[in-house]
């Protein structure tokens, strides 16, 4: 099983709010997911971004491929490397 950590959209239309979860890469962008590791709100000024940190690095540990979004999100939060 290919393991992702990405954004999960929740929020009413045009009022985007994401979730970063660990799903499996087969599964659909809004559907099941593993765990639930942090959030996302573009919509606020600042952005607010939350991630478990311990969680993430041990997500990362294990092989979980992060996408390029939550890669971005991740060094902004300081947990992940350029």
């Amino acid at each position: 099983m290919a393991v992702k950590i990405r954004l999960k959209r929740v929020g009413a239309k045009k009022r985007p709010f994401y979730r970063i979860v660990v799903t499996d890469s087969r599964s659909p962008r809004d559907g099941a997911f593993i765990e639930e590791i942090g959030y996302y709100n573009p919509t606020t000024e600042p952005t607010t971004l939350k991630i478990n940190g311990d969680k993430a690095q041990e997500w990362l540990l294990k092989g979980a491929q992060p996408s390029d979004t939550v890669r971005a999100l991740l060094v902004k939060a300081g947990i992940g490397k350029q």
